[in-house]
């Protein structure tokens, strides 16, 4: 055959019984951006009309090719090696006939192989839901770079990565170490993989999706069926075929590490399954699987996580009704055990201590600290013990079991069921019964949960919210696996028929689940046709200019014409987010004058925070337009949107929200390569502005020219830091205290605010949270709680077993709340280190990633190393070091910190407010 018909990739789709999914398949290889490939149908003696189908596809393109077994295998294996042995492109893949290849697979694989000349190279997987239309990642870690790996043992974890089918290999590579697939066993894939990794010199990964893996609502296949001890059976079989290679090819060596990831991937899957299985399953589970338990080292157990390993423990001690309640908690760090054993300073899971030290080795569980957790971190769990249902009323009987002691005196609790926004709300009184234990009952009318106007179908869980002394939570319920299931039809209003059910979740933890469809006329709004989703697109279209941006801009074009309501001011903070920042401060100080300004204030969500006789504005709303349209005054500290052109006659305060460490306005180089139009957009909103506080002449030299400001300037500091300046007032002492009480901070400890600022690239992923607190915690926690204040473009959760050592301060809309609270601050580039400045208190910057930081897209102003007020340190020893010798820390950066505040506390009196409101509200002039 001439060179040039030879294919650059084989790939070999493997099919029994699926006529309707193939054509699916090979479609997304033909398809492909590689052209030149060929496409094995090698289909297992199928009985349907697969042979049809495959043969037109055949004869729809040369490229693909059909190969039928004579008889039919009862699995992969020999399909996959028929097409093996047919294949002839110096490269082979392996494709599903229910799944898909993206369609940069081949060639992005290809291009790899070629360049680094490697045996194979592997990818990430998309797992497709069909039901939901989501999507998951296979193991994202294992994949975040592209690399090329020296052989198995240098890179061990990617022994989880057992697929065969998100690989390109070298053919020759497969077949001169004769590996195929093994016939007539299950999980084949799995010794093929490790023989793979095990043979290979050197694997490459990519960081891209190279496989579709669609997964049905209702997946008959073998990984699906984990009910069936057979299926266990088959798992452990094939965990001893690996183990049988590696001792007769001398690769020994790896088994500790075939056996952790044996222990996290496929034993770990069954052990979820635990809470949905009878008694007498788990007693026959526990005889399959034990011996093989026996086998594995303690070391490689040392690995696992506490539940893990008190699972296994419960599992190889024959205690069983624990292990169903143990494994409930499986990555859910804040269910908690149902009874803990309190020994001194040592806690054991379980409600008696284990006698033998074998067993109180393996249910230690003081590295929770469970009697150090406050209410918003800690451990609990409720759990349903009677459900009953009489028409559409759920009667729910619940226990809560309690072993860390978080609910106390004034802990108010209650059942909330959500369907469509706001949840119904049902209060719970929780009766003592037993140490640790309360029992409470519920009546749910499920005619009461608010659907909308046009009703829901949607799949919506119970939860229970615990609140006291401003601090909450919300739990799921659990419930039994074999509840009985309860259907009920409800009408919310005229038209709003749906049907109910009400059952237990069969995955995960095991939650009530509550399942509402529509019914009758709404029953319309279900999956649209063609035409009707045209039709919707129509309507859609009219609605978005009615009651969308357009809409709203019309509106206010006409409302801002009218005279200006001259006692009328519209406040805005943090763009709607609470009632903090300087306009809080400024609102405060015109209502101490009692001047005659009616103020309204703009929220976005969250209403919490506002002052209950607060006038109140939904940020973007009709009412929020008309009210900028009509009012005399504007402050705000972020920027109005660019939709509200600023009308004659109104005056924009604009107070900002920090001085400036990264690069701003147009000195970033994303708004100064921008378009005209884009850039105009941008002047035309900072020149709505008529004054900017200033806190500094380093702000003047900086932020003023970056956004071209021509308003006038107000040198007075801002009036958010007036209260950094006079801390030690006993207004101030008094806040700060309620903070500490609030957050359940002991009068022994001290308080580090950590408060990083995001990372651009990297908005809501908690990667701005630098610190490992895990390790920092033996070094501090006997001195200081932790108050983590991310972003409010970032997010972070505390973890239970952290509790003890971290607080969240993210409830407070204005941080100067745990600022006033804290005895030091630690970030990193947040402009907070500038107010914070006022307080005098020591600043710690932690900078691991600076040279990434200021090397960014933005760029910095300063050089962090020339202007910190305070060490930069980037390693948790050194972190420990300095807070430990705080005193020390703060002496050592004395003048450093003088200098700082010489630079950017230099307008900072303490008397902002007064000096704004004299200069805007009352000596300012007025159209």
């Amino acid at each position: 055959m001439p060179t040039s018909d030879v294919p650059d990739v084989s790939v070999v789709v493997i099919v029994y019984n699926d006529e309707e999914r193939l054509p699916r398949a090979v479609r997304s290889l033909l398809d492909q951006t590689l052209n030149n490939l060929e496409v094995i149908i090698a289909d297992d003696c199928s009985t349907d009309g697969t042979e049809r189908v495959a043969r037109a596809l055949e004869a729809s393109d040369p490229r693909v090719r059909y190969v039928r077994l004579e008889q039919n295998s009862g699995g992969c294996s020999a399909p996959r090696n028929r097409g093996i042995e047919v294949a002839r492109a110096p490269y082979v893949m392996f494709l599903d006939s229910d799944d898909e290849l993206p369609r940069h697979a081949c060639k992005s694989l290809l291009l790899v192989a070629e360049e680094t000349g490697v045996d194979f190279v592997t990818g990430e997987v998309t797992r497709l839901f069909e039901e939901t239309n989501t999507t998951g990642l296979w193991y994202p870690h294992l994949f975040t770079e592209k690399r090329v790996v020296n052989g198995i043992a240098e890179r061990p974890e990617y022994f989880f990565d057992h697929l065969s089918t998100n690989k390109l290999y070298r053919t020759a590579f497969i077949r001169d170490n004769a590996l195929t697939f093994p016939e007539g066993i299950h999980y084949e894939d799995q010794l093929f993989s490790a023989q793979a990794f095990s043979l290979a010199e050197t694997f490459a990964v990519v960081p891209w999706s190279v496989y579709t893996w669609r997964l049905a609502p209702e997946s008959v296949s073998i990984s699906s069926s984990r009910h069936k001890i057979q299926n266990v059976a088959d798992r452990i079989g094939v965990a001893r075929l690996i183990d049988a290679w590696f001792e007769e090819n001398g690769r020994a060596e790896l088994r500790a590490e075939k056996d952790y990831k044996f222990l996290r991937h496929d034993f770990r899957l069954y052990l979820g399954d635990l809470p949905f299985r009878d008694l007498e399953w788990i007693a026959e589970f526990a005889e399959v699987v034990n011996p093989y338990l026996d086998e594995i080292s303690d070391e490689t157990f040392a690995r696992l996580s506490r539940e893990e390993r008190i699972c296994i423990h419960l599992l190889r001690t024959g205690r069983l009704e624990e292990l169903q309640a143990a494994a409930r908690q499986l990555g859910r760090p804040q269910l908690a055990p149902r009874f803990a054993t309190y020994e001194g300073d040592v806690t054991y899971w379980g409600a008696v201590a284990p006698a033998d030290d074998a067993s109180r080795s393996e249910l230690d569980i003081s590295e929770w600290y469970m009697r150090e957790q406050v209410l918003a971190t800690g451990r609990i769990r409720h759990e349903l013990t009677s459900v009953t249902m009489l028409g559409p009323v759920l009667r729910l009987e619940i226990r809560t079991y309690d072993p860390a002691g978080l609910i106390a005196e004034g802990t108010k609790a209650s059942v909330k069921l959500a369907a469509h926004k706001k949840p119904l709300t049902v209060p719970l009184t929780l009766h003592p019964e037993g140490e640790g234990q309360y029992v409470s009952k519920a009546e749910v009318d499920l005619r009461k949960v608010p659907v909308g106007k046009a009703g829901v179908a949607t799949r919506r869980h119970p939860v229970i919210a615990l609140e006291r002394d401003g601090a909450g939570r919300t739990d799921i319920l659990l419930a039994e696996h074999d509840q009985p299931d309860f259907r009920a039809t409800v009408t919310y209003h005229k038209f709003g028929i749906h049907h109910l059910r009400v059952k237990a979740e069969q995955k995960g933890a095991g939650r009530l689940e509550v399942t509402w469809q529509r019914s009758g006329v709404l029953k319309s709004l279900e999956p649209l046709g063609p035409m009707a989703r045209k039709a919707k697109g129509k309507v859609g279209k009219v609605r978005k200019i009615l009651v969308g941006n357009e809409g709203k801009a019309t509106a206010y074009d006409a409302v801002s014409k009218l005279p200006r309501k001259r006692s009328l001011a519209v406040f805005e903070a943090m763009e709607g987010r609470g009632y903090a920042d300087s306009p809080r401060y400024i609102y405060e100080e015109l209502k101490r004058r009692n001047l005659p300004i009616d103020v309204v204030w703009a929220y976005s969500g969250d209403r919490s925070s506002f002052p209950e006789d607060v006038t109140l504005v939904r940020r973007g709303s009709f009412a929020y337009g008309r009210a900028l349209a009509r009012a005399t005054y504007w402050v705000d500290s972020h920027n109005l949107p660019y939709l509200y052109p600023k009308p004659k006659g109104t005056r924009y305060l604009q107070t900002w929200h920090g001085q400036t460490f990264k690069a701003m306005g147009f000195d970033v180089p994303s708004l100064r390569g921008a378009s005209e139009i884009e850039k105009g957009r941008f002047r035309a909103a900072v020149g709505r502005w008529d004054a900017l506080v200033c806190p500094s002449a380093e702000f003047e030299r900086t932020f003023v020219p970056a956004f071209e400001v021509s308003a006038d300037l107000i040198r007075s500091g801002y009036p958010r830091n007036d209260v950094l300046v006079r801390w030690a007032e006993p207004e101030q002492q008094a806040r700060a205290a309620s903070v500490r009480e609030a957050l359940n901070i002991p009068a022994d400890k001290k308080v580090l605010l950590y408060a990083p600022t995001f990372r651009d690239a990297a908005r809501r992923t908690g990667q701005s949270v630098r610190v490992d607190f895990e390790a920092l915690a033996p070094n501090l926690s006997d001195e200081w709680i932790i108050v983590v204040r991310t972003h409010p473009y970032d997010r972070f959760k505390i973890a239970p077993e952290l509790g003890h050592f971290l607080r969240d301060g993210s409830s407070y809309a204005d941080i100067n709340d745990v600022m006033l609270a804290s005895d030091a601050v630690l970030t990193d580039y947040s402009s907070l280190m500038f107010d914070y400045a006022n307080t005098g208190r020591p600043i710690i910057l932690y900078t691991d990633d600076y040279e990434a930081y200021k090397g960014g897209d933005r760029g910095t102003y300063y050089d962090l190393e020339e202007i910190a007020p305070g060490p930069m340190v980037t390693t948790t020893e050194d972190l420990a070091a300095a807070v430990r010798d705080l005193e020390g820390t703060q002496e050592r950066h004395a003048q450093r910190y003088a200098r700082f505040q010489e630079m950017f506390c230099s307008y900072e009196t303490g008397h902002a407010s007064k000096m704004v409101v004299d200069a805007f509200f009352e000596g300012g002039t007025h159209d």
